[in-house]
């Protein structure tokens, strides 16, 4: 009996370690089940909401479209499109809420048409050292322009990185494309983390990567008065106090400017009210479909005929003016005789949009996650107002 009490135990230690690694196999595959599950509910979550975010779209550009008729253009919410659900008379399906808000994008200062003096006023705007602000605005323009000579002893090397590469010559299409530009990437990220800062989102808030010529005085902000008009702040008091029915215009409630001779009255003497425009060529809509704790987020930019449009680059032929046809450098991008399929199927899809005689031109459309999203603001100082 007792040489039998060894061969008990091994037997006992081999069930409790096989029962072991089997709670272990079962709990990973109840957690990756559970994990499936939720991905499953909010993807199936998305595809029930997406459809009436679209319909709320549609019904959107529908009223806008009623007010850019009536108005000969659009110019600021407090013409009375700000709530065109309500308008409408729409109403989502039947425990569901939808939320609509605009942000007017050509209200920023346009990257295609800035220049050196623009940039540097922003930038010392934001209380930045003259000589600071002035390297940052020429390492932009340096980067967006082709063939930029730099106005500072700036002198960027890109093809000395790890990885090389030379800058585009053209407008910024991304706004992660700062972290590539000398400068840039040290005021717009986080040295530790690399990730956006305080300079970035505001950055991403007074500019815009789409063409257009000038900003509307109607949607700008203190900086984008500031950088492009010249305004003093007591000037841009009494613009804001103009479009917020604030101050001495407190009887008539909010307005609009309809003409940048209206915009130079109100400013009163000095700024520059040429450098605005009063109608909106980009608008931002940003729709929310709420079903529970369930939500879906659209971000939408959209032009109005004969708005804003995208950047479009005429790629460089690297073999011209080269007698072998060899590539005079790296980096450089050769231009192909033939289109591609996705630029063919591109240009029939404009030419399908010019025959439907469709009111807008979608800029940008983007889904749930991929809308990014600023930090959220740090909690506020105890015992502070």
């Amino acid at each position: 009996m007792n040489g039998k009490r060894p061969l008990r135990s091994s037997v006992i230690v081999i069930v409790l370690i096989t029962l072991l690694f089997t709670s272990v196999a079962l709990t990973a595959f109840i957690e990756k089940a559970g994990n499936d599950l939720m991905v499953q509910s909010r993807d199936s979550a998305s595809t029930r909401l997406r459809q009436d975010a679209f319909s709320a779209l549609e019904v959107t550009l529908g009223v806008l479209e009623d007010f850019r008729e009536a108005d000969s253009g659009l110019h600021g919410v407090a013409e009375g499109w700000g709530d065109p659900l309500g308008w409408a008379g729409w109403a989502p399906a039947e425990g569901r809420t939808v939320d609509i808000a605009f942000q007017d994008e050509s209200g920023k200062l346009p990257l295609r048409h800035v220049d050196m003096t623009t940039l540097t006023n922003l930038f010392e705007y934001w209380q930045m050292a003259p000589s600071d602000a002035k390297n940052l605005a020429d390492a932009l323009l340096g980067w967006m322009q082709n063939g930029y000579v730099y106005s500072t002893p700036l002198n960027p090397d890109y093809e000395q990185a790890s990885v090389p590469y030379d800058a585009p010559g053209r407008p910024l299409r991304s706004f992660r494309e700062l972290a590539a530009i000398d400068v840039a990437k040290d005021v717009f990220f986080d040295p530790e983390t690399k990730q956006p800062n305080a300079n970035y989102w505001r950055f991403v808030n007074d500019v815009s990567i789409f063409t257009f010529p000038h900003p509307n005085v109607n949607g700008a902000n203190a900086d984008v008065l500031t950088a492009a008009g010249n305004y003093t702040d007591v000037q841009e008091q009494h613009i804001s106090d103009y479009l917020s029915g604030a101050g001495e215009y407190t009887q008539q409630g909010q307005q609009w400017f309809k003409d940048t001779t209206t915009l130079a009255g109100v400013a009163g003497v000095g700024g520059s009210a040429a450098q605005f425009t009063t109608s909106i060529s980009a608008l931002r809509i940003l729709i929310t479909v709420h079903e529970g704790r369930s939500q879906y987020r659209l971000s939408v930019v959209v032009a109005p005929q004969g708005g804003a449009t995208l950047n479009q680059t005429v790629a460089v032929n690297a073999t011209a003016g080269s007698p072998s046809g060899s590539a005079s450098g790296s980096g450089s991008v050769t231009n192909t005789s033939q289109p591609s399929s996705s630029a063919t199927t591109a240009q029939a899809s404009a030419a399908a949009s010019q025959n439907l005689n469709y009111p807008f031109t979608i800029l940008e459309l983007l889904e749930d996650d991929r809308i990014p999203l600023p930090p959220p603001l740090p909690p506020p100082i105890p015992g502070s107002a």
